[in-house]
């Protein structure tokens, strides 16, 4: 319980960020990330067509 109040917390405090920053700056951040989670998510989906016994 005493994780989920902190990540709650720690969320407020980013989205808290976020509100205060340029549309820029949240738009190439988040560009940023969208790409990181793609790049993940390829590779994952890679590693688990080259090793079926993992």
């Amino acid at each position: 319980m005493l994780f989920l109040v902190a990540a709650l917390m720690l969320l407020g405090v980013v989205l808290g960020t976020v509100a205060h920053a340029p549309l820029a700056v949240t738009g190439a951040l988040a560009a940023v990330i969208a790409v990181w989670l793609g790049v993940f998510a390829l590779r994952e989906r890679h590693g688990r067509r080259r090793n079926p016994a993992n």
